[in-house]
């Protein structure tokens, strides 16, 4: 477990100091941040907001509770070859993007497959063990959290999994609905997770990291209508925010985990306005793209639009945030990566790829990382979006580059499942120089 406080841990601390208010002592006046968290980002003197929180011995999708995707102490090759591919990761013709890497504490990375296996894979390419789900069909799309010796992952049979990290034993696993694409997010010994259900609706559930028991669950059924985006925090806000199918994004205090209120994009008419990928929370604001063809900043206090970017086409990408440049970098179906101002939402550059863009970008040092469906993983400079390199692949690049000591891991999606073409693989790709 972290040092820092659970949801529950900080209510009876607010509640035992609102006693103690009462007899002359002064109250808590927000949601406690760790002491020992990671707080790298540039601050702004607003309170942090523009710094993001890495639990301490804690791994997961985007690497921290704003799910930014910013890796500032990692490098990019300037020049890289191909370590190992791990066949067959990915067998299944889903288009939605794939799950991503997280490293392991004992080196190399977990890397889940819509086989519905998630794999410890070594540094040199062995895989050392294999952590079996239910889910048949769409197998796994998130990402795992890893804490507390275990990976936490959630499948497309509606359970969410505790595995062992040392020998991939399931420790527990916990029935919350029919289908599980979103990615678990870990603080304080709970995991908060977005769950699918078939009417359709969805909902937003806390788990005990320890036990698989659910503490909390969304009341009124939020967010409804298959939700796929994977919830993020701002504890400088004391916010939790989620997206959903439905064309709304859903926000709660935290960690009190009261409904606050609901954005509604702008969908043109041939679309609905859905919310596909992460959210990621930065500088008081949520930012997030959406069908309804826009990258949105959205007010995390009042639920208002501070401004909307209109892409050429859909965007089902979740924003990667480099704090330093204040941009934040989205992905879109008209096969652009955008670099957009996070303040003004005004264009910086946008690096144009051969099929639209599904997966999220990755910021590691100077540098930004992206897949396309044009089967290739492309590495830009991240002040002026010119390319540095690219590796071409048989199958789609829709996994979220992870950079982990100058490696790069990542996996693809099957190259034409339809044809009988399965083998989507996972790799490691290291400096050629």
């Amino acid at each position: 477990m972290t040092d820092g406080f659970s949801r529950r841990e900080w209510l009876a601390a607010v509640g035992a100091a609102t006693t103690g208010a009462a007899a002359g002592c002064a109250s808590q006046s927000g949601p406690p941040v760790d002491a020992d968290v990671d707080r790298g980002g540039a601050d702004s003197g607003s309170g942090g907001s523009t710094e993001q929180t890495i639990p301490p011995g804690v791994a997961q999708f985007r690497g921290s509770l704003e799910r930014w995707g910013y890796f500032p102490d990692e490098t990019v090759p300037d020049a890289v070859e191909e370590a190992w591919r791990i066949p067959e990761v990915n067998t299944g013709e889903h288009r939605a993007a794939k799950a991503s890497a997280v490293p392991h504490p004992d080196g190399g990375v977990l890397l889940p497959g819509d086989t519905g296996d998630l794999l410890w894979i070594t540094a040199d390419g062995d895989v050392r063990w294999r952590g079996e789900t239910d889910a048949d069909g769409r197998g796994i799309h998130g990402t795992p959290a890893v804490a507390d010796g275990r990976a936490y992952i959630g499948a497309y049979d509606g359970v969410l999994y505790a595995f062992a990290l040392d020998s991939g034993e399931l420790e527990w696993s916990t029935d919350l609905g029919d289908a599980i694409g979103s990615s678990p997010l870990y603080y304080g010994g709970e995991l908060y997770v977005s769950v699918e259900f078939y009417d359709p609706e969805g909902r937003l559930f806390a788990v005990d990291a320890e036990t698989g028991d659910v503490t909390w669950e969304e009341p009124e059924h939020r967010p409804t209508d298959h939700p796929h985006s994977s919830p993020a925090i701002s504890l400088d806000a004391g916010r939790m925010v989620c997206g959903s199918n439905d064309g709304y994004l859903y926000c709660w205090s935290f960690p009190d985990l009261e409904f606050q209120w609901r954005f509604a994009t702008d969908p043109p008419s041939e679309n609905n306005g859905e919310i596909k990928g992460p959210i990621a929370t930065y500088d008081g604001a949520a930012f997030f793209g959406s069908w309804d063809f826009n990258v949105y900043r959205v007010d995390l206090e009042t639920g208002e639009e501070d401004w909307h970017y209109e892409t050429g086409n859909l965007s089902m990408t979740g924003p990667a945030i480099d704090p330093e440049r204040d941009v934040v970098y989205m992905g879109s179906h008209d096969y652009h990566l955008y670099a957009l101002d996070a303040s003004t939402g005004e264009v910086e550059w946008r690096f144009r790829t051969g099929a639209p863009l599904t997966g999220c970008a990755t910021v590691a040092g100077d540098r930004v990382l992206t897949g396309s469906k044009d089967s290739t993983l492309y590495a830009l400079e991240a002040d002026s979006g010119e390319e540095v390199w690219r590796v071409d692949h048989d199958g789609w690049v829709t996994s979220a580059p992870r950079v982990v000591d100058g490696d790069v891991y990542y996996a693809e999606r099957a190259p034409d499942p339809d044809d009988g073409n399965t083998d989507g693989g996972g790799y490691k790709l290291v400096s050629a120089e």
